[in-house]
């Protein structure tokens, strides 16, 4: 599975071909989360409160970018990189 964004310890990464609803897998210190694209919200797993929040936040910055990532796992396509919430 790709890692599309890495930032603060916290690895961002998106399936090939997954299920719906679109969404992110977010790991952080042993903790894995799918966080919906669309507005944010954790669906299945968790994360501690401070890496919860920024992930919600840095998926509302980059909603378009990880829109079209979806678009392109969905079609077997290649994902690209998005800036991490550290700007790396």
């Amino acid at each position: 599975m790709p890692v599309i964004s890495y930032f603060f310890g916290i690895y961002i990464r998106m399936y090939h071909d997954d299920h719906n609803p679109p969404h992110i897998h977010a790991l952080y210190q042993g903790f894995e989360a799918f966080v919906k694209i669309e507005n944010g919200e954790i669906y299945k797993g968790g994360l501690p409160k401070k890496a919860e929040k920024l992930v919600q936040e840095w998926i509302m910055e980059n909603q378009k970018e990880l829109i079209e990532n979806w678009n392109r796992a969905v079609n077997l396509e290649p994902l690209f990189k998005i800036k991490g919430a550290d700007n790396d």
